[in-house]
C-alpha cells in the first residue's frame, strides 16, 4: 500500500544516478580518443586536485565533483586492459558504493569489475582504499584481474596473504588500492594495536573500504569475534581422559520433558548446540574418575568432560573440521574453506585433538579481541556488494548504517528454479542425486552439486564413482583446493560434473564452454614448471615435498611422478591439442626462459606472479614477458574455436544446472549456490534435493512433515513437492536465521561496552608509540591522578 502511495523507494534511488549516466556515456568518445599516456596523465591532475584538502567533507565534495570523469576514464581503462566495458547498470552499482551504501547486484552482473570505480575515485585522495574478500583466492584473483585496470591508470594494488611478512604486509597496506580478506585486516589491527615498536606498524589509519559479499562478512562472520591469544599451560591428560570417558558414555534418544529424563548418559541439543549430563550420567562420569564432585574447584573436571562430549556429539570430522599433518583444522561452514591460522577457544579444539588422538596443543588466553561489527565502524565511509543482501536489510541498516539498493540486472534472468524434492531418508535422496546428475549428464549439460561438507562431497562423488560418470571434486582437502582455478575452468563445459562444498558458492564465475583464459595459462604454466621451478620449493605440490624431507634424488623422483599425474588429468580439461606452431612456439620459448631466468631457479610464487603480468593488457617493456603474452593469446585463440562451438551447444541444452542436496541455515546461501546459474542471460536451471533426516529439518520441525507421509504412506524413494513443505522450510530457516541474528546482537551489544574502553586505550598506545609530546603527557597524567586525589578527600 505504502508503495503505491510513495512509489518503490528503491526506484526513486535509482533514478537519482540517471543524469550521471548520461553524463558519463557523453565523455565516453572524448575520453575514448586519448592515448595511454594521456589517460594516465589525467590520473596525476587528478592528485592534484587533492592537494591542500584535509578536511574530510571538502575531500567528498572534490570526489563528487569529478566522479563523471573518473568513472568515464576507469570505463576506457577496462576496455583497453580486460576488454570489458562497464555496462550502465555497472556505473549505478559503482555510484552505490561511493555513496556509502550496499549495491546488491545478482550474479554474473560483474560485481567485482563495479568495485573499481569506486575504488579508483577515493584512491585519488591518497589515504588508501581496502577491497575487503572472504578468502585469499579471491583477494589474489581481483588483484591480478581487475587490479590491471588501477595498475594501467597508474594506481598501486596492494595485496595481503596469510604467509606474508609484516614488511610485505606494509609495502602492500601503503598502496593506493589494497586487496585484503576480513581476518587478514581484522587480525593486522590487533597485531597493530599490540606493537611495542613504530616500525612494527603495518596498517595506515583507516579511509574507505568496500566490502565484496558483504552479507557474508558483516552478518554470517560476526558471530565470531576475532581474538588474539597467548598460551597457558593446562594440564594435557585431563583431554585425553575426558575423551576416553566420553566415548563410554551414552547419548539419552530424546530431551528432558516435565522434569522427566530420558535413559541415557548425556541429552544433545542441537539447535543450541549444547550437551548436558543427566543425573545417572554424573553418578557414571565421577565413579569412572573416581572423585565425589566433577565440580571441585581444587580438580575440576565438569567443563572437560562437557567438551568432549561436544566434540563427539557436535564437532564432527570432515563436516566442521578436517585432519590435515597432524592437526585439527576448522571448516567454514559458510565458505567451505580452511581455515589454518584458527582454532575453538575454551578448551574446545583441544577436546577435538583429543578425541582425533593428534597432539595436544597448549590451550591460549584472549590478549586482544574484536567483532567485525566494531572493525569495520572504525572506517569513516563504508560500502559492501552481494547478490542477496535484501534478506538482511533490517540488521545491515541497525548496526551499521548501511543502506540497501537493488541494482536491476543488464539482462534478463531466465534461470528456472524447479520446487525442492523431498525424500523420507538421505539413502532415497542421495540416489535421486545421482539419478538426476546421470540424466542431465548423459544431455551433455553441465552440472554444479552443492553439498554442505566435506564428508557430503566425497560421499556423492562415491555414488559417481560407481557408476562411472566422471566428475571433479572441490572441497576444503588441500590436495582439492590445488586444483580449485582448473576445477572452475571446466565446470561450464558440455558435460562436466563438478561436485563442491560452499566453496563455490561466492565469487566464481561459470562460462558455459569453459574459461579459455584460465585453459591458455594453465597449459602454458604446465610446460614451464619443470623447467623453471626449483622442485625443493615448498609450495611445490602444496608443500608435499618439503614436509616429507625427501633427499634430492627421491623428491625430483615424486615430482615427476605428480607431474605425470597432472598432465595426464590437465589433457582432458585441454578442448584441443595445440597446433604444430603453437607447440614449437612453446618449446621455443620455455628454452629461452631458462637461459634468461635460469635452469629450475624460480619459486612457484613468482612463476605464476610472471604468468599473470603476461595475462595482463597493460604494457610491458620486457621482451620475453610480451612473447609470453603473444603466445598465450595464440593459444586462448585456438581454444576458443573448440569452446565457442561447445558454448551454444550447452545453451542449446539448457545451460548450467545446479543442485543443492540440503538447505543451509541461512536464504542466502543458498540463492548464492542458485546464482552460479543464468549468468548475464544465461539459460540454466536449479533444484534442491532434501530428506527428512537433514539437519535442519531434523532440527527445527521436521516431525510434522514426517507424520503427514506416514500418514500417507509415502514410500522412501517417492519425492514429495508441496506448498506445505516449502513453507515449514522458509519457516524454519527464518528460524534460524532470527536465533543467529540475537546471538550477533548479544556479541555486539557486549563487545559494545569494551569498544570505548578499546578505542581509548588504542589511541593512548598509538601516541605513546608516535612519541608525540611525552613529556607533556607524562605531566598532564600526573596533574589528573592528583586532582582525582584532592577531590576524593
Amino acid at each position: 500500500m505504502f508503495k503505491l502511495l510513495l512509489g518503490d523507494p528503491n526506484a526513486r534511488k535509482l533514478k537519482r544516478y540517471k543524469p550521471l549516466v548520461d553524463e558519463i556515456n557523453g565523455l565516453e568518445g572524448e575520453v575514448a580518443a586519448l592515448t595511454d599516456q594521456e589517460l594516465q596523465g589525467r590520473t596525476h591532475a587528478f592528485r592534484e586536485r587533492f592537494a591542500g584538502v584535509h578536511q574530510p567533507d571538502r575531500r567528498l565534495e572534490v570526489m563528487d565533483e569529478l566522479l563523471p570523469e573518473a568513472f568515464a576514464l576507469v570505463r576506457e581503462a577496462g576496455k583497453r586492459v580486460l576488454d570489458m566495458r562497464h555496462f550502465d547498470v555497472q556505473l549505478i552499482g559503482g555510484m552505490v558504493l561511493h555513496d556509502g551504501q550496499i549495491a546488491e547486484m545478482k550474479t554474473g552482473e560483474g560485481k567485482t569489475l563495479v568495485a573499481t570505480l569506486p575504488a579508483y575515485l577515493n584512491a585519488l585522495a591518497g589515504q588508501g582504499v581496502h577491497i575487503v574478500t572472504v578468502n585469499d583466492y579471491l583477494a589474489r584473483r581481483d588483484t591480478e584481474w581487475v587490479g590491471q585496470i588501477h595498475r594501467f591508470l597508474g594506481l598501486s594494488v596492494g595485496l595481503i596473504q596469510q604467509e606474508m611478512s609484516p614488511e610485505e604486509r606494509q609495502r602492500n597496506y601503503a598502496c593506493d588500492i589494497t586487496y585484503v580478506t576480513n581476518s587478514e585486516l581484522g587480525f593486522d589491527y590487533l597485531r597493530d594495536n599490540m606493537a611495542t615498536d613504530l616500525k612494527d606498524l603495518v596498517q595506515r589509519d583507516f579511509h574507505y573500504c568496500i566490502i565484496d559479499e558483504v552479507d557474508s562478512i558483516l552478518v554470517d562472520e560476526a558471530r565470531t569475534p576475532l581474538i588474539i591469544s597467548g598460551q597457558v599451560e593446562r594440564p594435557q591428560e585431563k583431554y585425553k581422559e575426558a575423551a576416553s570417558i566420553a566415548a563410554q558414555l551414552l547419548r539419552a534418544e530424546g530431551m528432558t520433558k516435565d522434569g522427566v529424563e530420558p535413559e541415557g548418559d548425556y541429552e544433545v541439543d542441537e539447535k543450541q548446540r549444547n550437551v548436558m549430563l543427566t543425573d545417572q550420567g554424573f553418578e557414571k562420569v565421577e565413579k569412572l574418575l573416581q572423585i565425589k564432585d566433577l565440580f571441585n574447584p581444587k580438580d575440576p573436571w565438569a567443563h572437560y568432560i562437557n567438551n568432549a562430549l561436544k566434540a563427539k556429539e557436535l564437532f564432527i570430522k570432515d563436516v566442521n573440521y578436517i585432519v590435515r599433518e597432524g592437526q585439527a583444522v576448522i571448516v567454514d561452514e559458510f565458505t567451505g574453506r580452511v581455515m589454518p591460522t584458527r582454532r575453538w577457544s575454551d578448551g574446545q579444539h583441544q577436546a577435538i585433538e583429543a578425541k582425533e588422538g593428534l597432539e595436544i596443543q597448549a590451550e591460549t588466553q584472549t590478549m586482544a579481541t574484536i567483532t567485525y561489527q566494531n572493525l569495520f565502524l572504525l572506517y569513516p565511509r563504508l560500502a559492501g556488494m552481494t547478490g542477496t543482501a535484501k534478506t538482511e536489510e533490517t540488521e545491515l541498516e541497525k548496526t551499521y548504517n548501511l543502506e540497501v539498493t537493488v541494482v536491476p540486472t543488464n539482462r534478463p534472468l531466465i534461470r528456472k528454479d524447479w520446487p525442492d524434492q523431498v525424500f523420507k531418508t538421505e539413502a532415497a535422496k542421495w540416489r535421486a542425486v545421482a539419478d538426476e546428475i546421470a540424466r542431465e549428464h548423459e544431455m551433455g549439460r553441465p552440472v554444479l552439486v552443492g553439498t554442505t561438507s566435506v564428508e557430503k562431497s566425497e560421499l556423492i562423488s562415491g555414488l559417481l564413482g560407481e557408476r562411472s560418470i566422471p566428475h571433479n571434486l572441490l572441497n576444503a582437502k588441500p590436495e582439492n583446493v590445488e586444483r580449485e582455478a582448473e576445477i572452475i575452468a571446466q565446470a561450464g563445459r558440455a558435460g562436466a560434473v563438478t561436485i563442491s562444498t560452499n566453496m563455490a558458492g561466492r565469487g566464481t564465475d561459470i562460462i558455459l564452454g569453459g574459461n579459455t583464459d584460465y585453459m591458455a595459462r594453465l597449459r602454458i604454466r604446465e610446460a614451464l614448471l619443470p623447467r623453471l621451478v626449483n622442485p625443493e620449493d615448498p609450495q611445490l605440490m602444496g608443500g608435499a615435498l618439503g614436509r616429507q624431507r625427501l633427499n634430492p634424488v627421491q623428491a625430483e623422483a615424486l615430482l615427476r611422478q605428480r607431474q605425470q599425474e597432472q598432465f595426464r588429468r590437465l589433457a582432458k580439461l585441454f578442448p584441443c591439442p595445440l597446433s604444430r606452431e603453437a607447440e614449437e612456439e612453446l618449446k621455443q620459448l620455455g628454452a629461452d626462459l631458462e637461459q634468461a631466468w635460469g635452469e629450475r631457479r624460480l619459486s612457484l610464487v613468482t612463476l605464476d606472479e610472471r604468468l599473470n603480468v603476461a595475462a595482463e593488457k597493460a604494457p610491458i617493456q620486457d621482451e620475453l614477458i610480451q612473447r609470453l603474452r603473444e603466445l598465450m593469446q595464440k593459444i586462448r585463440a585456438e581454444y576458443d574455436g573448440v569452446t565457442d562451438r561447445e558454448q551454444e551447444e550447452v545453451t542449446n541444452r539448457g545451460g548450467l544446472h545446479v543442485i543443492g542436496t540440503e538447505r543451509h541455515e541461512s536464504r542466502r546461501v543458498d540463492n548464492q549456490l542458485r546464482g552460479r546459474s543464468g549468468r548475464q542471460g544465461d539459460p540454466g536451471s536449479s533444484r534442491f534435493f532434501l530428506s527428512l533426516e537433514d539437519s535442519l529439518l531434523r532440527i527445527f520441525g521436521g516431525d510434522r512433515v514426517a507424520k503427514v507421509m506416514d500418514a500417507f504412506r509415502v514410500e522412501e524413494d517417492m519425492p514429495i513437492e508441496s506448498g506445505l513443505l516449502t513453507r515449514s522450510l522458509e519457516s524454519a530457516q527464518k528460524k534460524v536465521e532470527t536465533y543467529y541474528f540475537d546471538i550477533r546482537k548479544q556479541v555486539f551489544d557486549y563487545d559494545q561496552v569494551m569498544n570505548n574502553q578499546r578505542r581509548a586505550i588504542y589511541a593512548e598506545r598509538r601516541r605513546v608509540l608516535k612519541g608525540d609530546q611525552l613529556k607533556q603527557q607524562v605531566l598532564s597524567y600526573g596533574e589528573r591522578t592528583m586532582e582525582d586525589i584532592v577531590d576524593a578527600y
